[in-house]
């Protein structure tokens, strides 16, 4: 979940490099008091919490109904390029949306956003054939990129920085009910009514938040960043074409990934060379080394979500195939992590913590390694099954701790003109890092005897124990670095 700015009112101690705020707008005055649902910022922060929210009731409902939505298209050879076609557009989204933040103002990304997020519910639910289903798909997933980066933006024109770890709290919150209501609701809709209403009914929700929160974006964070009215700066043909590299690379890697014949070496060997310049070219340079300041803290956001989300799908197929677990039962075991998410969410936010951040994030990254490192344990029949539960919620909570407090940290280091650009290069950290762990871990997966994995997550063949040790263990690993990489994350003091 996952998911910059400028308008800051106080600098960090410690910043460096960071443009004052006469580029850009002021975030309204407000005593010291006020909060996010204060007068200045309630219409605002109830609209924009709202889509976050739809978009987290989508992503979590849509699951449940696809499987279903593939046999009645006769497209189940085609399920994967359902998800695919999702990711890769909205990793283009999110680098044209940084484009256009930085250049026209946030307003105008999240607007089309939504739209295309909303066309592209309709068209696949309205599908009368599997490519047309996947197109929808690749036109909603170009609309959530263009989104979720121009919120970050629009959080950082036009909260005060103090009340920026606050929104974040609640955009993590927003996840909470849809994580457990949103499988359940839609498995009744698919069941009673058809899974075409799964992707039908959300469009007409979105009337709410816009209503509520354009007027809102419009008086406090429309608008270019410049200086002195000058005219806003052109789109950086070489990043869109890097994006589209990237987009590209990424889906013949899943493609790769999805077939480990000789034969995918191909596809795959082109990804890597289309991905490797294009994820040099838009993410900060140092991000690699970890070096200090914001390249740790696009890096640190994708050791983060990679190590967890791959993981984490491996989760229920474990508790299926080795304790016999029912596959509801198997996917409740994960039900919790949304609450101690939010939990760490809102930990991070508490003022008082600021100045211990860092310490918060790295302490995190420890629960999130011992929570993967704990999860295999329950391949031993002594240990309870409820085991992973309860390490799984430790691990959301260190999650909570860390993917908040990168999103605070990155609005608090990117200058003014650079948030949309920053705030896309967090999201694509977050977004591939998940693609080429999942892809590694299912390789060892399958390597090992995994036997045949679903994309639900529930039924596999021939699973050996040690399959599942041979992705868990090695995320732990990637994990525990991450904990390195989140004493990195301020930048060096001049």
């Amino acid at each position: 979940m996952a998911l910059t700015l400028t308008g800051m009112t106080t600098p960090h101690p410690h910043d460096t490099g960071v443009a004052g705020t006469a580029d850009v707008p002021a975030p309204p005055p407000g005593p010291d008091s006020a909060t996010v649902l204060s007068r200045p910022y309630r219409a605002l922060s109830i609209g924009v919490v709202s889509v976050v929210l739809l978009i987290a009731f989508e992503a979590t409902a849509v699951g449940t109904a696809m499987p279903v939505a593939a046999r009645e298209l006769d497209g189940v050879s085609l399920y994967a390029f359902a998800f695919s076609g999702y990711f890769t557009t909205s990793l283009f989204g999110m680098v044209l949306s940084g484009q256009w933040a930085d250049r026209r103002g946030p307003l105008g990304p999240l607007a089309w956003g939504i739209a295309s997020f909303a066309a592209g519910l309709l068209l696949s639910g309205t599908a009368g054939a599997m490519w047309l289903f996947i197109l929808g798909r690749a036109v909603q997933g170009l609309g959530g990129g263009l989104v979720i980066v121009a919120l970050y933006v629009i959080v950082g024109r036009a909260y005060p920085e103090r009340l920026r770890p606050a929104i974040m709290a609640a955009f993590a919150a927003s996840w909470v009910i849809p994580s457990v209501v949103g499988p359940l609701a839609s498995g009744a809709v698919t069941e009673h009514i058809g899974w075409r209403w799964v992707f039908l009914g959300i469009p007409a929700l979105v009337v709410f938040p816009l209503a509520l929160a354009l007027p809102q974006i419009r008086r406090l964070a429309s608008g270019p960043v410049g200086d002195g009215g000058e005219a806003p700066a052109s789109f950086d043909g070489r990043r869109i074409r890097l994006a589209l590299a990237i987009s590209a690379g990424a889906g013949l890697i899943q493609y790769a990934a999805q077939d480990l014949r000789w034969l995918s070496l191909l596809p795959g060997a082109l990804g890597v060379a289309l991905l490797v310049p294009a994820v040099r070219g838009l993410l900060p340079r140092g991000t690699y080394r970890a070096a200090r300041g914001l390249p740790s803290v696009v890096l640190l956001r994708g050791v983060a979500a990679g190590s967890f989300i791959a993981a984490e799908s491996f989760v229920p197929l474990m508790l299926v195939t080795q304790r016999g677990l029912s596959p509801t039962l198997a996917g409740f075991s994960l039900a919790a992590g949304g609450g101690t998410w939010a939990l760490g969410s809102w930990v991070q936010s508490r003022p008082r913590l600021e100045p211990y951040r860092e310490r918060l994030m790295t302490l995190g990254m420890v629960l999130v390694a011992a929570a993967v490192a704990a999860a295999p344990s329950v391949l031993i029949d002594a240990v309870p099954a409820w085991t992973v539960a309860v390490a799984w919620g430790f691990g959301c909570f260190g999650m909570g701790l860390v993917i908040s407090s990168t999103s605070v940290l990155l609005l608090q280091l990117s200058a003014p003109k650079e948030a949309g650009t920053n705030s896309a290069a967090l999201q694509i950290s977050d977004g591939l890092s998940n693609v080429v762990l999942l892809a590694a871990g299912g390789a060892a997966f399958a390597a090992l005897g995994g036997g045949t994995v679903s994309h639900t997550a529930t039924t596999a063949t021939g699973s050996h124990p040690a399959a599942f040790a041979a992705v868990f263990l090695p995320m732990a690993a990637v994990a525990l670095a991450g904990a390195w990489v989140a004493t990195r994350v301020r930048a060096a003091s001049v």
